[in-house]
């Protein structure tokens, strides 16, 4: 009895998420076929020239658009902003600095200070626990 190994594939819209590249901006043969995992690690590995500008100009997706404002993606619904942006139209954003941009930013900071302050807080118990036990 031999086992087959099945090739893993995925929706092309699985492998532009992995990429981190809005799917729509992607060539037509991408988004209707299916990607291998080998073509996905291949395409991490060396991008061709049409992944390299869509990474550098977009446009990107929201996850990608959040990242380079700073802010989280729940905050850039909340600031209007629900479709993929250019790399020139986030530093449009970012000069323009709209007052929602700096209400979402100081929020997602104090996200991140309370996140590591949870962090800290339960590696004192853990080192607490750990003394007590030894």
């Amino acid at each position: 009895m031999t086992s087959h190994k099945t090739t893993q594939t995925m929706k092309p819209a699985t492998a532009a998420k992995k990429l981190g590249v809005y799917l729509e901006a992607t060539p037509a043969e991408f988004q209707e076929g299916v990607v291998t995992r080998s073509e996905l690690n291949a395409l991490q590995a060396e991008p061709p020239q049409w992944l390299q500008e869509l990474r550098r100009s977009g446009p990107h997706p929201r996850p990608v658009v959040a990242a380079k404002l700073g802010v989280s993606i729940a905050g850039l619904a909340r600031g209007g902003v629900t479709e993929a942006l250019t790399t020139e139209q986030i530093d449009a954003l970012k000069q323009e600095n709209p007052e929602w941009l700096q209400k979402e930013r100081a929020t997602q900071a104090e996200v991140r200070k309370e996140a590591v302050r949870i962090k800290e807080k339960h590696a004192e118990r853990a080192e607490r626990l750990q003394q007590s036990g030894s």
